[in-house]
């Protein structure tokens, strides 16, 4: 047992520095330790900018904490990239012991054989997950089975410009909360400032389209969002995606509808720019929003059909993962980071920093985090959400081997919609080539 002394969370940034300049000195095999003894855990991550110095910063707090093991933070790119990574290393001595992967890597992660289910630790030390907020275990367990521990959560909201609300007349603190809602919000907003503001926006991505048809209690795929056995057709054509696709075509029809492409920062840009009054985004942007916005920034839950009752939200972010292939030693030192990261202050402080939802129920009742709810409402908004999400197999979150393949078939669809394709031929495609790329997952897997 590792015995801890709680540095202070300002301080960790300038001890990472510190830390890393000692640097590793030996090696046998894939048995890394530093100067002074520490065994040494490589831990790739993906998260760049302010969110990588917040990755940084746990990792420092943890080294700091104890003087038997050193995590070696490397960041390695985007989620795509640092995957694309691991699959040329795996099984190598380059290999880390420890990778963050994004949620629709999860199937690939469970069925490539690179991997050490945190079930086998949780239960040899008998360690409480009910600490964790369900809906997020939920996701990466599969069977009843932890899989990964769940690391940076995020749910997506829908920010607005409350200063630009008010200038049209609209009621800032009563954000439309549906479809028509939002679309007639969208078409006062562009009359009142001449058409220089777009009313709203989606950034082109598959996560917003698993979200809108999990809220309306649609499933992705079929045998219970491949929860229930393999996937063998894509559902995302049903009558829950169709509303969805018509409602970003009746949008642009209105002229309502910015098209800021598939970057995140080109839409997080628009929006401080205030060119765009409304758009849909990750938690993960709360932070950067509030803080650089020269306006009142709004958010508010997910948009839904009229009519339709919201079922919640499905969790996006990342987990991490162990290595098997890894010696006995460094599995136990990467299971010591693991459960530090999950502890309420960590989970609070990480939390505060970065805008991601805490997996530990406990960290809300933290000082630090309780200081920015007080001061910043707007993180509560994807609290409320992610709790007020009822627990089904449509916001427990499908489980597709070729996940990231089916996102860009979706991005096509929405891109088409942009340009003005019939919205529904545009889904149809993109649900028959989604089940292409289901095909052919299950014969190079048989």
């Amino acid at each position: 047992m590792l015995k801890h002394k709680r540095a202070s969370a300002f301080l960790l940034l300038a001890l990472a520095l510190v830390l890393v300049m000692s640097g590793c000195s030996s090696s046998t095999g894939q048995l890394k330790t530093t100067d002074d003894g520490r065994i040494v855990v490589d831990f790739w991550y993906a998260l760049g900018g302010n969110l990588g110095e917040a990755v940084e910063a746990v990792v420092a707090g943890f080294n700091e904490s104890q003087d038997e093991v050193y995590v070696n933070a490397v960041y390695q790119g985007s989620y795509e990239e640092s995957l694309t990574q691991l699959r040329q290393v795996v099984g190598t001595s380059e290999a880390p012991a420890l990778v963050q992967v994004f949620e629709v890597g999860t199937k690939y992660m469970i069925e490539s054989g690179y991997i050490e289910p945190m079930q086998t630790f949780i239960d040899r030390d008998n360690f409480d997950v009910s600490q964790f907020e369900e809906n997020i275990l939920a996701y990466y367990q599969v069977d009843g089975k932890l899989y990964s521990m769940p690391f940076n959560t995020s749910n997506p909201i829908m920010f607005f410009n409350k200063d630009m609300f008010r200038e049209a007349g609209l009621d800032p603190e009563n954000p439309p909360r549906t479809y028509n809602e939002v679309r007639e919000a969208a078409k006062v907003i562009k009359e009142h400032f001449g058409g220089r503001v777009d009313g709203f926006s989606v950034i082109s991505h598959g996560w917003f389209t698993e979200q809108m048809i999990a809220n309306q209690g649609g499933l992705y795929v079929d045998n219970d969002n491949g929860r229930s056995g393999e996937p063998t057709q894509a559902l995302i054509n049903q009558e829950e995606g169709q509303r969805w696709f018509q409602w970003l075509a009746d949008l642009r029809e209105d002229g309502t509808l910015g098209n800021y492409g598939r970057d995140w920062d080109d839409h997080r840009a628009a929006f401080l720019a205030q060119t765009v009054a409304m758009y849909l985004d990750s938690t993960a942007s709360t932070s950067g929003n509030v803080n650089n916005a020269d306006f009142e920034v709004g958010t508010a839950f997910l948009p839904v059909p009229d009519g339709v009752e919201p079922h919640g939200v499905v969790v996006g972010g990342a987990s991490l993962w162990m290595m098997a292939d890894i010696p006995e030693e460094v599995q136990e030192a990467a299971w010591e980071f693991i459960k530090y990261a999950a502890q309420p202050d960590v989970q609070a402080q990480w939390a505060a920093s970065t805008g991601y939802f805490p997996i530990t129920k406990a960290a809300h009742n933290e000082s630090v985090l309780q200081e920015v709810y007080e001061q910043y409402p707007q993180f509560l908004t994807a609290v409320e959400q992610l709790q007020n999400t009822k627990l089904t197999p449509a916001t427990q979150g499908a489980l597709i081997g070729v996940f990231p393949e089916a996102r860009e078939r979706v991005v096509n669809a929405i891109e088409s919609v942009h340009n003005g394709d019939d919205p529904l031929e545009a889904l149809n495609r993109a649900n028959e080539e989604i089940n292409r790329e289901l095909e052919n997952y299950r014969r190079a897997n048989q």
